[in-house]
């Protein structure tokens, strides 16, 4: 996902320009991981104030997902996955934008005629 967000897979893709595609992925409580990785994997946010370090899991950041003050196409546990493979500047701050996730197969972007990209095939 990071890679089509970045525009690697195109000809034209330039490292310091947003040349990637929008990413629209649905079904993403279907996710699964393996293990203990639920409840063992922690993710660090510091909120900037002495002694504001937060600690969260992706079984939380799950559930936030299902909270319905959330805005629709965002989901915080692919947000922080995919947002630690892009470049941490101005740049991947502006192309994480362009990716919308949604639990369901339903999604409000059906009049640009998205396209069904299989990710296991591309390399």
């Amino acid at each position: 996902v990071a890679m089509i967000l970045r525009g690697k897979n195109k000809p034209t893709y330039s490292p310091f320009v947003e040349c990637g595609d929008n990413v629209i992925i649905i079904n993403a409580d279907k996710v699964r991981l393996t293990g203990n990785k639920w409840t063992d994997r922690e993710y660090l946010r510091y909120t900037g104030y002495p002694g504001g370090q937060r600690v969260s899991t992706p079984e939380l950041l799950k559930q936030k997902s299902f909270n319905k003050h959330i805005k629709p196409g965002y989901n915080p546990l692919f947000i922080k996955v995919v947002k630690g493979m892009l470049p941490k500047n101005r740049l991947g701050r502006q192309i994480i934008e362009n990716m919308h996730v949604y639990n369901g197969p339903a999604h409000p972007h059906e009049a640009q005629n998205p396209k069904v990209i299989d990710i296991n095939t591309i390399k």
